[in-house]
């Protein structure tokens, strides 16, 4: 039988079986009856409802009377029960109808709040997937009025055993789609090929995606992000804690309707502002798995962050340092600065002029550096406007750096006129192409538009620090790796490795999202670490 087949199969018997339930519970009930009465004793009654004529009964001989009397009197008996057990019966019935009700309810959130579909093909890559690839909605929050979409791709190696990762994209905002295909999926844009006025973008593979070892589920959250949407406007906001909430939900939820990946082993993994999110989600699965009350235990084995945001103040305040440390300031400017402003960067006192002064001289130092990769151009953050470049609507461009979009070789590496950003613009185009929301199962008229970082979110942000979570989680001896590249100017390693004993990794000349900047060191990095090999 296929998997379609199977999967149909089952759904019949979860709409048979509230209907069984029912049948059994009238079979119970006049069991009850039969019992009241004495029991059957091998009367079957007859069609007339057991009356019999005055001639007839004197023409039956007298043992066979007596046995018609009994008969008859055991089914006066058992009327009589049926009759004094009505308020009982109608209790069980409406009791009955009630589970039959709940059960059907309950079996529509199911297969309303967890749907997904095989992908075989996608418009831009050649042929058939050569990976198992599934999107779908899961829907978290009251009354599933969150529907979160998501990517999973299965291990290429040995899914069956191989651990199951969930990838947390930053921002907050920012689409699981820009974690698949800029960093640590397996697909990605064959930028060489894919220049052009009206093209559709092309897909090629990956060659260091870490599903090579690993299953993956990316998921756009929270709510707002990517394909994921709410169902009534007052859904949309959120919090640090209520996203990590909506991510438990979809991760349970998710792990019931894929229960062959309960047993794998399970790392959340992320970066960015994931970095504040995935350890609330963490403890969260911790806490329900030595509670018990959020039903089956999750494998969860430990959790995987690069560059994260940790503590929003100290990350902030690091800033100087860094900069210094890279020669991005002079030594004269850093010491003023650090005198004055009493190494204290952020929340400054509006009395202190000196140190706003200063400050206000590091920040024009630094006005055009790259902050993600300061050895990198420092180009516009590309949007879905600056898409429509392929359809060479220059009316659209209004930064004068956009306009090198427009140039013969403003996708190639390393020239002159590349940046980085330059690369997203094939997100936006391909994302919001007709086509390719069939193809991945996109529910219609739910988006407007898919952006790859949404920078409207109807956020508030109600943590600062994720440095009692990570203590907390270090205390209960899970894995944790935690890596960094150090031409990337946000947080303080030193900082989280004060109290992260177990992985620490720094690699030189990498940028902020690492697996995007060093795709082959950090798929030997994630292959080694997972495998319990030294890194």
């Amino acid at each position: 039988m296929t998997k379609e087949g199977r999967k149909e199969s089952k759904l019949k018997q979860y709409m048979i079986a509230p209907f069984r339930i029912l049948n059994k519970a009238r079979q119970l009930y006049m069991k009850g009856v039969v019992e009241c009465a004495g029991g059957y004793g091998g009367y079957a009654g007859n069609n007339n409802g057991g009356a019999l004529s005055p001639a007839l009964v004197h023409a039956i001989p007298e043992e066979t009377r007596v046995v018609v009397h009994r008969k008859q009197r055991r089914e006066k008996k058992m009327m009589s029960c049926y009759n004094n057990n009505e308020d009982e019966q109608e209790a069980i019935m409406k009791l009955t109808n009630m589970t039959i009700l709940v059960l059907i309810l309950i079996l529509i959130l199911v297969i309303t709040a967890s749907s997904s579909k095989p992908v075989d093909t996608l418009p831009g890559f050649p042929g058939k997937l050569p990976f198992n690839l599934q999107t779908g909605y899961v829907g978290v929050g009251d009354m599933d009025s969150v529907q979160l979409f998501y990517w999973f791709v299965e291990s290429e190696r040995n899914p069956e055993e191989d651990p199951l990762l969930l990838w947390l994209t930053g921002g907050p905002g920012c689409s699981g789609f820009s974690g698949l295909v800029f960093e640590v999926g397996p697909l990605m844009f064959d930028y060489a090929k894919s220049r052009g006025s009206g093209t559709l973008p092309t897909l090629k593979l990956n060659p260091f995606s870490w599903t090579k070892v690993a299953s993956m589920i990316f998921i756009d959250a929270p709510v707002g992000t990517g394909f994921s949407y709410a169902t009534n406007p007052d859904s949309y906001g959120v919090t640090d804690t209520l996203a990590a909430a909506h991510n438990y939900q979809f991760l349970r939820k998710w792990l019931l309707s894929n229960p062959k990946f309960q047993k794998n082993p399970l790392y959340i993994a992320g970066d960015s502002y994931s970095g504040i999110i995935l350890p609330i989600l963490v403890k969260t699965i911790s806490d329900g798995n030595e509670s018990g009350g959020g039903g089956k235990r999750m494998n969860l084995k430990g959790y995987i962050l690069g560059n994260p945001a940790t503590d929003l103040s100290v990350d902030k305040n690091w800033r100087i340092p860094f900069y210094h440390k890279h020669a991005l300031i002079s030594d004269q400017l850093y010491q003023a600065t650090k005198t004055n402003c009493k190494g204290q960067y952020i929340n400054v006192d509006s009395s202190n002029a000196a140190c706003f002064q200063n400050l206000q001289l590091v920040s024009e130092c630094v006005r055009n550096i790259f902050t993600a990769q300061i050895l990198e151009p420092n180009c516009f953050d590309a949007a879905t406007k600056e898409a429509k470049a392929f359809g060479w609507d220059p009316s659209n461009l209004t930064h004068h750096n956009q306009l090198n979009l427009l140039l013969p070789n403003a996708f190639h590496h390393h020239t002159p006129t590349w940046c980085r950003n330059y690369n997203y613009v094939f997100s936006y185009i391909w994302a919001n192409d007709g086509e390719v929301q069939t193809a991945l199962h996109v529910r219609k008229g739910i988006k407007m538009e898919w952006n790859r970082c949404n920078r409207s979110l109807s956020y508030t942000y109600d943590v600062t620090s994720t440095v009692p979570y990570h203590k907390y989680l270090i205390n209960k001896d899970y894995k944790v790796l935690i890596y960094s590249y150090s031409i990337f100017g946000y947080n303080d390693m030193d900082k989280i490795s004060e109290f992260v004993a177990q992985t620490r990794l720094v690699t030189m000349g990498g940028g902020h999202t690492a697996p995007e900047y060093r795709p082959e060191e950090s798929l030997a990095m994630i292959s080694r670490w997972l495998a319990g090999f030294p890194i």
